[in-house]
C-alpha cells in the first residue's frame, strides 16, 4: 500500500466517512476509490486534489514528489486491467470486456514460472475471479464457472483467504442463477459458520442461502433467513471485512429479498423490495438494469400494466448504454410473459421500449 492510500484511509477514518459516501461527495465512482484506498490502483492527481478540496488536506504532494512514488510491478497491468474491467461493467455491462478479461486473467496464467510469489498467484487469482465476473454477467456460464474454480485454487495456493471466500461466493451465486440450490446450500453454510469468516462476508453468506433455500420452495426457512441477513446489515461491519466487500449493502440485501420472493412464485411481495432496490442503485448502469428487470419481472406476473409501463420505459433508457447478456436473457422471459397475457397497447409499448 502505497503512502497515499495509508494517508487518505487515515483520513477517511478519521471523518467517520464510508466509502460511497465518499464518492457521493466527489462524485467518482466507489469501485474506483476502493481500489486506490487499498493499494489496488495507482491513485490519479484529479482524485487527490478532489480529496484536498473537500477535506483541506495536501494528499496531492505525494503524488508530486518523485521519491514518494513506487516504482511499477510486474503486476501493475493486471491491476490497471482489473480497474478498467470493472469501471465498463458497472456502466456498460460484462459483454464486451468479458473476451478481454479471460484474455489477460489466461496470459497471466501462463506466465506463472513457479507458484512461490504469493502476492503475483493473489493477482492472477483476481482477475481470474473478475474474468469470471464478466463471463458470469455476459451468461457465459461454464467459462464463468471455470474461472471462479481457479481463482479459488489460486487464493488457496497464495495463502489469500478473502480471496477464497470471494471466489466461494461467486459459485453459490452462479449456482443461485443456474437453479442449483445443493451446492449453493452448501457453500453459504461454510460462509456463514467458518468463526474465521469475517460478519460481512457472513452476511453475503446468509443472502445466498436464503437464496437457495427459495430455490427449494422452502418460504419459512428463506424469509427468516433474509430477515437475519437484513437484522445483521449494521452490526456486520468490521475492520475484518476484506476490501473487496464494500458492495454489500442495503440494496444488495433488500434486492435479494425481492429476488427470493419471485423464487418462492410471490412476485406480488416481491414488488416494493425490488423498486426500493431501485431506489438506491446508482441510475443507468449495469445494476439498474439488473434490478429494473427484476422489477418488470414481478409487475408483470401480478398483472401491473401500468407499472409495468413505468419500468419498461425506464429499462428502454437502459438499453442503449448496458449490454448484459444475463438480464437480457431474464428480460425476454418477461417479455413473453407481456406478450401473452397483457393489453394490447402495452405488447404495443413493449415492442417499440425493446426493438
Amino acid at each position: 500500500m502505497s503512502d497515499f492510500s495509508r494517508a487518505a484511509k487515515r483520513e477517511l477514518e478519521s471523518r467517520g466517512m464510508s466509502l460511497r459516501a465518499l464518492a457521493k461527495a466527489i462524485h467518482y465512482d466507489v469501485s474506483f476509490i476502493s481500489r486506490v484506498f487499498n493499494g489496488k490502483q495507482k491513485p490519479s492527481i484529479e482524485l487527490a486534489e478532489c480529496l484536498d478540496r473537500l477535506w483541506g488536506t495536501q494528499l496531492a504532494d505525494f503524488l508530486k514528489e518523485p521519491a514518494r512514488i513506487a516504482e511499477p510491478s510486474s503486476n501493475d497491468y493486471v491491476r490497471n486491467a482489473v480497474a478498467h474491467f470493472l469501471e465498463h461493467d458497472n456502466r456498460h455491462g460484462g459483454d464486451h470486456v468479458a473476451d478481454a478479461a479471460k484474455q489477460v486473467w489466461k496470459a497471466e496464467h501462463n506466465s506463472l514460472a513457479t507458484y512461490d510469489d504469493k502476492r503475483r498467484l493473489s493477482d492472477v487469482a483476481e482477475i481470474a475471479e473478475v474474468a469470471g465476473w464478466l463471463l458470469f454477467d455476459a451468461n457465459r456460464q461454464e467459462e464463468a464457472r471455470q474461472a471462479f474454480i481457479e481463482s479459488r485454487y489460486l487464493a488457496e495456493l497464495a495463502g489469500d483467504k478473502p480471496m477464497q471466500w470471494f471466489a466461494l461466493d461467486m459459485l453459490a451465486m452462479q449456482d443461485v442463477q443456474n437453479g442449483n440450490p445443493g451446492e449453493a446450500l452448501k457453500i453459504s453454510e461454510e460462509l456463514m459458520t467458518n468463526p474465521r469468516v469475517p460478519g460481512r462476508v457472513a452476511l453475503l453468506g446468509r443472502v445466498r442461502h436464503a437464496r437457495a433455500l427459495a430455490l427449494t420452495g422452502d418460504r419459512t426457512r428463506t424469509l427468516d433467513a433474509v430477515e437475519r441477513a437484513q437484522g445483521a446489515l449494521q452490526d456486520s461491519i468490521s475492520a475484518r471485512d476484506p476490501q473487496w466487500a464494500w458492495w454489500v449493502d442495503e440494496m444488495e440485501v433488500i434486492g435479494h429479498r425481492g429476488e427470493s420472493l419471485i423464487s418462492l412464485g410471490d412476485h406480488k411481495a416481491a414488488v416494493p423490495h425490488l423498486q426500493r432496490a431501485n431506489e438506491i442503485v446508482k441510475p443507468g448502469g449495469r445494476g439498474a438494469f439488473y434490478y429494473s428487470v427484476a422489477e418488470l419481472t414481478a409487475l408483470a406476473n401480478v398483472g401491473a400494466w401500468r407499472e409495468s409501463e413505468v419500468t419498461l420505459t425506464r429499462i428502454a433508457g437502459i438499453l442503449a448504454n448496458v449490454t448484459s447478456s444475463r438480464s437480457r436473457a431474464r428480460l425476454k422471459g418477461t417479455l413473453r410473459v407481456i406478450e401473452r397475457d397483457a393489453p394490447d397497447w402495452l405488447k404495443e409499448h413493449a415492442r417499440e421500449a425493446v426493438s
